[in-house]
């Protein structure tokens, strides 16, 4: 999805609504017209889609856009969490219900009163804390942990995971009950490399971000520079493109972008045509001054190109007198 400026020049995702996302591929318009729907009621939403595609931010935005929007919105991540704290996380504690609980806690479902529970990664949660979520999002009713008196709250659930989760419940790893239970409306979101028709927009979004951030005043990128952003993949989406803007901007010493400033982490994936950034990466006990950067990437792309300095140079969207300049720098 596309995030637009506000009328300050700024996109905040805390208060934004569904109203500041566009889309220009059918996929994404059709998950942004079903989110539409989702904020007009109060069914509960399941968000698949991989990550770095942005469901916390649709979530908010449903939330937002919703009759819930001017009441709590809690995000809670069920990954790698003991059934313990995921206990006191999700439904609080009683002073004394375990080692260092010297005072009363709130949960998760206590803090979202009249508002929204965004719960992430809902598939990672074992098979005894979906039991308690179930009873929690069926009946609104809890118990703190070293309670006994029953509560309830009146809140909106949102959840969301990266994983498959069919394929979780034929394994009997995730309760179906709670699959129909959780996924009122459910929304797909299509990772980035499915829809190039956002791209342009998405990319220029993050440049003025950046800029904006920096201090700096970039105003594009060069053709070579385009060529590159435009031919990944995105293993990453849109945490991975911002990511990598970021750093482009900060690299760039002009008002454009060139293509030696476009960096990727080899290890966000290995879908699509290797890109020079990811070559004669830094490890994290090596010199991380730019020019140090530069030089590993400049000789990373040297070496792909088998030596060829002219083909380097065009790759890099320099000229040959200048490459031999920073290599001998």
């Amino acid at each position: 999805m596309t995030r637009m400026p506000s009328a300050t020049g700024t996109f905040d995702p805390r208060h934004s609504g569904l109203e500041a996302f566009r889309s220009a591929d059918p996929a994404m318009r059709r998950c942004l017209d079903l989110a539409r729907i989702a904020a007009s009621t109060d069914l509960p939403v399941l968000i698949l889609g991989e990550s770095g595609t942005g469901k916390t931010l649709l979530a908010r935005a449903i939330h937002n856009s919703s009759k819930r929007g001017g009441h709590p919105f809690v995000s809670f991540n069920a990954a790698a969490l003991s059934d313990t704290l995921l206990d006191s996380q999700l439904f609080g504690h009683e002073k004394g219900a375990f080692t260092g609980a010297d005072k009363s806690v709130k949960g998760k479902f206590e803090l979202s009163e009249d508002g929204t529970l965004f719960i992430d990664e809902i598939a990672d949660l074992s098979l005894a804390a979906q039991a308690k979520i179930l009873r929690a999002v069926e009946y609104g009713e809890y118990e703190r942990l070293g309670g006994e008196k029953l509560r309830t709250a009146d809140v909106r659930l949102i959840s969301a995971t990266h994983l498959a989760l069919a394929t979780y419940i034929r394994s009997d790893q995730f309760r179906k009950d709670l699959f129909y239970r959780i996924s009122g409306i459910t929304l797909t979101i299509p990772p980035l490399r499915e829809r190039p028709e956002d791209l342009r927009a998405l990319i220029a979004v993050e440049i003025a971000q950046a800029s904006r951030q920096q201090g700096k005043s970039i105003v594009g990128l060069s053709t070579q520079a385009a060529e590159i952003l435009f031919s990944y993949e995105w293993p990453g989406n849109l945490r991975e493109l911002k990511r990598v803007i970021q750093l482009a901007v900060a690299i760039a010493e002009s008002d454009i972008i060139p293509a030696e400033a476009i960096l990727f982490q080899p290890l966000e994936g290995t879908r699509g045509v290797q890109r020079t950034g990811d070559v004669g990466r830094a490890t994290p006990d090596e010199d991380l001054k730019l020019r140090s950067i530069e030089q590993r990437h400049i000789r990373g792309v040297l070496q792909k190109y088998g030596g060829n300095k002219r083909q380097a140079a065009h790759a890099l969207g320099i000229s040959r007198s200048t490459l031999d300049r920073k290599l001998s720098v």
